[in-house]
C-alpha cells in the first residue's frame, strides 16, 4: 500500500486515476510536456499525477479532463472510480 503525502491509497485509487489519465493523454497524442501545459499544471506535477504519486485536486482534475477534451467523470469512469 502505497502512501501518498501522508495518506495510504490502500485501493490504489490515484494509480488507477493516473493510468486512465496517462491512457487518454498518449490516446490523444500529446507528450506529457504539451500535455502539461495544456493543463496548465507543472510537467513534473503532471507526471506524479499519471504515476499515481499525487493527490488530484478537484481543480486539477477538471484541468485535466478539459486539456484532453473530456469530463472528469470520463476520467473516473475509466479508472473504474
Amino acid at each position: 500500500m502505497k502512501r501518498v503525502a501522508g495518506h495510504r491509497d490502500d485501493d490504489n485509487n490515484l494509480a488507477r486515476l493516473g493510468e486512465a489519465i496517462r491512457a487518454s493523454r498518449k490516446a490523444a497524442g500529446m507528450s506529457q510536456e504539451t500535455f502539461a501545459d495544456e493543463a496548465k499544471i507543472d510537467r513534473s506535477h503532471m507526471g506524479k499525477i499519471e504515476r499515481g504519486e499525487r493527490n488530484v485536486t478537484f481543480l486539477n482534475l477538471i484541468r485535466i479532463a478539459k486539456a484532453l477534451g473530456q469530463l472528469p467523470s470520463d476520467l473516473l469512469r475509466t479508472a473504474q472510480l
